[in-house]
C-alpha cells in the first residue's frame, strides 16, 4: 500500500498535516524533535567514552567515599 505513494502523494499529505497543525506547532514539534536528537547522541558518545574509561571511573569514585562512624541520637543520650 504504502509502495505507490509517490511525490505528489507525499506533497498531499504535507499540506493536510500543514492545514490541520499549522506552520507555528509544526516548527516547535520539530524543534523539540532536534533537541531529542541532540540529547540523544549526547547520551550515547557518554556512555561509550565510560564503557572506554571504566576503570578509571570507578577509581575516581573509590576516592570520593565517605564513611560515616558512630552517629548519636536522642535515645543514645540517655
Amino acid at each position: 500500500m504504502l509502495n505507490n505513494i509517490g511525490l505528489p502523494g507525499l506533497l498531499l499529505i504535507a499540506v493536510v498535516v500543514l492545514v490541520l497543525f499549522g506552520r507555528g506547532k509544526i516548527s516547535s514539534l520539530m524543534g523539540e524533535v532536534g533537541k531529542g536528537i541532540t540529547s540523544f547522541k549526547k547520551g550515547i558518545s557518554e556512555g561509550e567514552h565510560d564503557v572506554k574509561n571504566g576503570d578509571k571511573d570507578t577509581a575516581e569514585l573509590s576516592d570520593d567515599t565517605v564513611v560515616v562512624t558512630d552517629t548519636k541520637t536522642d535515645k543514645d543520650r540517655v
